[in-house]
């Protein structure tokens, strides 16, 4: 079998969800980190027992790399993708895929052209409760879906965001509470609702904060051409980081989704139920937030049988511009004051 050589570019937040899932999975070697803040990567490396470099360029260069995470601020995602595809390296890069459209198509074009595979972070479609609506969804257990209602009240305080130099941006991040914690379960709402989009109208506001200038809360419905729509509400100033929670109005079936399970109540009197399983949680080390189960590790495990296959994986770069999309169309609409339809 073959072993593919990794690096990753990005020692911060959200590297040890990736370098822990890569140390668990068959057939992958953590090859070299990269950060431009070098005690950081020279620690990550010592503890992984790989090579590090601060300088990505001078990495993707010296180093016979078969693939790349790419777990940096938001605007370096493109470019360092793109540099990925000239070097015929693949890539898998956390999301948001880039924080415009047009660096979006460039990234899906370059690796087509390349016969490379982009894959991109949209871990919570592994979640368990995910899994299942998907699954009832598909089959047509679930029958039409009507309405589906996301509710998002996270805590990120300005304490939050004066750690960061690119955090709560437009120019780094691409905004706020949207393209920061919403994209995951706008991404997962029409994954299974499996329509394309006829418009979205929404509207964005900084209710709470006074150090950041992006968005702290944003409400608005997407509507699909199959006649379902989402309605939500997304915050970022609430008390405490309360769990999601989403609700599904389907022809046999209502949905519930709180966090990462999903309780479904069927018409007939028929109920199902998904959790994840206490085991089924990776510790990533001392001092990292508590984490949503194997979502990462399930997702970068079908990456690489995916890349072994010689077939797409389970997310897809034309995935994250999608994802993308619907975030941008919601900044749009709140900017112009008006629905944006999709063509």
């Amino acid at each position: 079998m073959k072993t593919y050589a990794v690096g990753i570019i990005g020692c911060g937040n959200i590297f040890p969800m990736h370098a822990e899932s890569l140390s668990k999975t068959p057939g992958v070697r953590l090859a070299a980190v990269c950060d431009t803040r070098r005690e950081r990567a020279r620690e990550k490396a010592h503890h992984y027992q790989c090579a590090y470099y601060t300088d990505y360029r001078t990495m993707l260069k010296k180093e016979p790399l078969d693939c790349v995470h790419i777990c940096t601020p938001h605007y370096l995602h493109a470019p360092m993708a793109l540099e990925s595809a000239g070097r015929g390296i693949h890539a898998l890069v956390e999301k948001p895929m880039a924080i415009t459209s047009r660096d979006a198509s460039k990234m899906l074009t370059a690796f087509k052209d390349s016969k490379l595979t982009l894959g991109v972070i949209s871990q919570n479609r592994f979640n368990p409760g995910f899994q299942l609506v998907k699954r009832l969804a598909d089959s047509g257990d679930l029958g039409s879906i009507f309405s589906s209602k996301l509710v998002l009240s996270y805590h990120k305080p300005d304490a939050f965001y004066r750690k960061s130099d690119w955090k709560g941006t437009w120019d780094k991040e691409g905004g706020g509470v949207v393209i920061d914690q919403s994209i995951h379960f706008l991404d997962v709402l029409q994954w299974i609702i499996d329509s394309d989009i006829d418009y979205i109208e929404a509207n964005v506001a900084n209710r709470m904060h006074r150090f950041i200038r992006v968005e702290d809360c944003a409400e608005g419905v997407v509507r699909f051409r199959n006649g379902a729509y989402v309605c939500f509400y997304l915050m970022n100033f609430y008390s405490y980081d309360a769990d999601i929670q989403i609700e599904m109005h389907c022809e046999k079936a209502r949905v519930k989704i709180i966090k990462d399970s999903a309780y479904v109540e069927f018409s007939d009197g028929r109920k199902k139920e998904a959790r994840p399983r206490p085991n089924e949680y990776i510790d990533y080390g001392q001092g990292v937030k508590s984490y949503w189960g194997y979502c990462h590790y399930n997702q970068i495990r079908d990456f690489y049988d995916s890349l072994r296959r010689g077939k797409k994986p389970a997310i897809t770069g034309l995935d994250g511009k999608k994802a993308l999309d619907i975030v941008l169309a919601i900044y749009e609409s709140s900017k112009r004051k008006k629905r944006v339809y999709f063509r």
